[in-house]
């Protein structure tokens, strides 16, 4: 008995001196304990009994707020702004451009697929279909646009798989007025319809990108292996080209008015790259396309992973387009991508009137990069393209202007004033007789 008097008075004395402690140095409030580990607190969980004026918990310091300037973290993703449009990080918004109106007055749109990544980085733009016939590109950029996580990627993608709606809903390579809308950029805002359609385009979208890869295919019934087309003479577009994996490289100047060459100029390194064939879905062209932009943004530094690939990136630096020199069906003797040697024969063309075959052979070795799909054919018919590994000094003595070397990178003569006029200014008449012909062979460039 006297020992349990003797605990218990123990325990009251030690509780007066916690109390008389207390009173001395008063205790600061604390949070009451959540009942399990995924319970968050709330406001109501802090009280002090002898403070009435006590709201929560003490603010954080500065380097701790992720809203502050001072805050020590990950860089905070800001929302990225496109035609007055907000899309938050993270996430990825379906917008419209308006391209122009229709013949009815109404608003004719295309859509624009934002992917804005949860950090800051490179904003990459892919666009397809500047001719409406050339398909293979808008399902590339329609499946990057949709197996992008956002939440992983570092930067944004502006995927437009369809620049030319007039184009892509009439099955034609160009706008309703004839003209070739990838003649007529950057446009101006008092030009024809081509003019004002790719002015809305360059000011809306390409001035917001810091790369851009535009899809084309061949032209007129003809088919390119999957390549690059950039002008390497600039290193930052030689950069870019390194980027796309094993997809073969095309030195190309372009043309004035051509998409990449007027981005390239406003310090936004481009490309062209061609894809298959027009008027049809390619699947083996598809699935290469994907996988080259795929491995691009993991070179730029916007995704981690980054798809194998079997060889090695191959550089052309000249090529040339071989042409029938009779008319009649082309029978082929080689396909896409083939290497081939100076003397072989590419292909025949048989007469099948008189029964007479003649013989196409490469004037050069190299890789075929291009080649005609009709079988139809008359005298000086482009048939194959054939690209050259030389070297940067070679191909720089034929753009010198050396008559000794042919020209054989146009397949057909630069367009003159009359023939490629430019944007009128303002108040100026827009003559019906300069417009280019439907179908100018440009088969050369395809872009």
């Amino acid at each position: 008995m006297t020992r349990s008097f003797a605990a218990f008075r123990g325990r009251v004395v030690t509780t007066l001196v916690l109390l008389a402690l207390g009173a001395v140095y008063p205790m600061s409030p604390v949070a009451a304990s959540p009942q399990s580990a995924d319970t968050p607190l709330l406001l109501s969980d802090y009280s002090d009994p002898t403070n009435p004026d006590f709201v929560g918990p003490p603010g954080q310091k500065a380097w701790a707020d992720p809203t502050s300037d001072e805050f020590v973290g990950p860089p905070r993703m800001i929302p990225f702004e496109l035609m007055g449009q907000r899309v938050e990080g993270g996430s990825v918004a379906r917008l419209s451009w308006t391209a122009s109106e229709g013949f009815a007055g109404a608003s004719v749109e295309s859509p624009v697929v934002v992917v804005h990544g949860s950090r800051p980085g490179p904003v990459l733009c892919l666009v397809a279909a500047v001719h409406g016939d050339e398909l293979n590109g808008v399902e590339i950029v329609r499946r990057i646009s949709n197996t992008t996580d956002p939440m992983t990627l570092v930067g944004t993608v502006i995927a437009v798989p369809i620049v030319n709606p007039f184009g892509f809903s009439r099955d034609s390579r160009y706008l309703p007025d004839r003209r070739d809308l990838n003649r007529y950029f950057p446009g101006t805002a008092y030009g024809s319809v081509a003019s004002r359609v790719a002015h809305s385009f360059f000011e809306s979208i390409v001035g917001h990108c810091d790369h851009l890869v535009d899809f084309h295919t061949g032209s007129f019934e003809r088919s390119n292996l999957p390549q690059i087309r950039a002008d390497l003479r600039l290193p930052e577009v030689v950069a870019f080209t390194r980027g796309f994996g094993a997809t073969p490289v095309l030195q190309s100047n372009g043309r004035r008015g051509m998409l990449r060459v007027a981005a390239t100029a406003a310090g936004i390194p481009a490309v062209t790259f061609e894809v298959g064939a027009p008027r049809r879905l390619q699947g083996d062209a598809i699935s290469f396309g994907v996988q080259a932009i795929e491995t691009l943004l993991h070179s730029l530094g916007m995704t981690g992973d980054s798809p194998e690939w079997d060889t090695q990136q191959a550089v052309f630096y000249d090529s040339q387009w071989v042409r029938s020199n009779s008319g009649g069906l082309l029978i082929n003797e080689v396909s896409l991508g083939d290497w081939v040697h100076a003397g072989q024969q590419l292909g025949r063309v048989v007469d099948p009137l008189n029964n007479r075959e003649e013989s196409i052979t490469s004037p050069i070795p190299g890789r075929v990069l291009g080649m005609a799909l009709n079988p139809v054919v008359l005298p000086g018919f482009a048939a194959y393209h054939v690209g050259a590994e030389t070297s940067p000094q070679q191909a720089a003595i034929r753009d010198s202007g050396d008559e000794s070397v042919e020209d054989t990178e146009s397949d057909v003569e630069p367009l003159s004033e009359r023939e490629h006029p430019r944007s009128p200014t303002p108040g100026e008449a827009v003559r019906a007789d300069l417009v280019p012909p439907e179908l100018d062979d440009v088969s050369d460039i395809d872009d």
